[in-house]
C-alpha cells in the first residue's frame, strides 16, 4: 500500500513537543520528516528524564522516543554560514516546514515567512506558538502546564473547583500538534489546486480552547461557569465512576433508555421521584451515586462488567499504563510498535491511531523507524541535497 504521505519532504525544526508531534503524525503517513537539531545537545526532551535508558555514558530520554518516530537527524547550527545554507537548500526542496520557536526567532535566523516563500513559493509553514503569534501577549513562551491553567483546562479538571488539576499528559501540546498536522494537511490539498503553499498557525491557547467542547458553549451561550467535579459528567447522569466490592468501576448512561436498565436490573426504580429524567439526577447526582455504590457493594468488578454487558450499559474499567500496552485488544489495533533502534536495538514503542482499510498495521507506512539517535543522517541528507543541487 502506498502511504498517503509519501511524496512529501517535510523540515521539522521544533523542539519538545507539540511541533515535534505534528512532524510526527506526518511521517506516520509516510512524509519523509528531517529533524534539524542542536550540535551537542539537540531536542532539549532528548535531556527530560528520568526515565532514561540505554548506555549510562550517552542516555537516551523515553519522552524523546514517544514524539519522534518516523524521522531523520540533522544537526545544524542556524546560527553558522554553513548551518543557514544548508537549511537554505532544505527549503528549495521541501515541501513543509515546521516551527516552534517563541515569535520573532526564526526572522531573525533570516528565514522570514516572506524568505521562506522566495525561496520555495509551495512550502507550507506551521508555526506553533504558546499563546498566539499576534495579541497583547503573542510573544509569551509556551509551556503546557501554564497553558492548561491560562487555557481553563485546569479549572475544569479536578476534584471541586478548589483543586484544580492538570491533565496527567501534556495534552496542550499535543493538541496543537494535532490541529497543526490538520492544518497543514489541508495546505497541501489546496496547494494541489493553487500551486503555492500559505502560512498555517496555531497556539496551545488555541489547542485547549478548541476543545472545551459543551464547557465553552456552557459559558458562551448559557453564561455558567464550569468548574471540576471530579469523576462524573457535569450533564448526564450516572456517567462516572462507581464502587463495587473489589475495586472501581465507569459507567456511561448517556440516554433515558440505558437508565431505565440500568436501574431495573439492579432494583432500583426508575421513574422514583428524583430518578426519573436526566435533568432530576444531574440536580441529585451524590445521591445517585451513592444509590449505584450501594447497589454494587457486594458484586465483584469481573462479574458486574459481565453484568453490564449482557444488559447493554456501557462500561469499563480502569486500566494502569501497563495494563493497557499488555492488553490484546490494544496490540490488535496496531497501537504498539516493534522498532530498531540504532543505540537500544529492538524496542516497542506506541504507534500511530490510525489505519487505512483493512491493513493490521497502523499508520500510512508498512515499516515505521525508531526515534533517531542525534545526527543519524547528518551524511546522507548532505549527499541527498548535493544530489538535488
Amino acid at each position: 500500500m502506498s502511504a498517503p504521505l509519501q511524496d512529501i519532504t517535510v523540515i521539522d525544526l521544533s523542539r519538545a513537543l507539540a511541533g515535534p508531534h505534528a512532524g510526527m503524525m506526518l511521517g506516520d503517513m509516510g512524509a519523509r520528516v528531517i529533524k534539524v537539531e542542536t550540535p551537542g545537545t539537540g531536542d532539549e526532551s532528548r535531556g527530560w528524564g528520568p526515565p532514561f535508558v540505554g548506555p549510562e555514558d550517552d542516555p537516551i530520554s523515553t519522552y524523546f522516543l514517544s514524539c519522534n518516530r518516523n524521522k531523520e537527524s540533522l544537526t545544524l547550527d542556524l546560527k553558522s554560514d554553513d548551518g543557514r545554507d544548508v537549511l537554505t537548500r532544505l527549503v528549495r526542496h521541501s515541501d513543509v516546514l515546521i516551527e516552534n520557536f517563541r515569535p520573532g526567532v526564526l526572522d531573525r535566523l533570516g528565514f522570514t515567512v516572506e524568505r521562506l516563500h522566495e525561496l520555495n513559493p509551495r512550502l507550507v509553514v506551521l508555526s506553533i506558538s504558546g499563546f498566539g503569534h499576534d495579541g497583547p501577549q503573542g510573544g509569551r513562551a509556551g509551556y503546557d502546564q501554564i497553558a492548561q491553567g491560562e487555557a481553563g483546562l485546569m479549572s475544569l479538571t479536578g476534584q471541586d473547583p478548589r483543586s484544580p488539576m492538570r491533565v496527567g499528559v501534556p495534552i496542550g501540546d499535543l493538541l496543537a500538534g494535532m490541529y497543526g498536522a490538520y492544518g497543514v494537511v489541508a495546505a497541501l490539498h489546496e496547494r494541489a489546486t493553487t500551486g503555492r503553499g500559505r502560512l498555517v498557525r496555531t497556539s496551545l491557547l488555541a489547542a485547549i480552547v478548541g476543545v472545551h467542547a459543551f464547557q465553552g458553549t456552557r459559558y458562551t451561550v448559557a453564561h455558567e461557569v464550569g468548574h471540576g467535579q471530579g469523576n462524573h459528567h457535569p450533564s448526564i447522569c450516572p456517567y462516572g465512576l462507581f464502587e463495587c466490592a473489589d475495586g472501581m468501576i465507569q459507567i456511561a448512561c448517556g440516554s433515558q433508555a440505558l437508565w431505565v436498565k440500568l436501574a431495573t436490573a439492579f432494583g432500583i426504580d426508575p421513574v422514583a421521584p428524583g430518578l426519573a429524567t436526566n435533568r432530576e439526577r444531574v440536580a441529585r447526582r451524590d445521591e445517585v451515586t451513592q444509590i449505584l455504590n450501594d447497589a454494587f457493594a457486594d458484586i465483584g468488578l469481573t462479574d458486574l462488567l459481565a453484568r453490564l454487558d449482557e444488559i447493554g450499559v456501557p462500561a469499563g474499567e480502569v486500566r494502569s499504563i501497563d495494563r493497557v500496552y499488555d492488553w490484546d485488544q490494544t496490540r490488535s489495533q496496531g497501537l504498539v510498535l516493534d522498532v530498531d533502534h540504532p543505540v537500544l536495538g529492538s524496542i516497542e514503542i506506541p504507534g500511530p491511531p490510525i489505519r487505512f482499510d483493512d491493513n493490521a498495521f497502523a499508520g500510512g507506512r508498512e515499516v515505521h523507524d525508531a526515534p533517531p539517535a542525534l545526527g543519524q543522517h547528518n551524511e546522507s541528507i548532505r549527499k541527498w541535497l548535493d544530489e538535488l543541487d
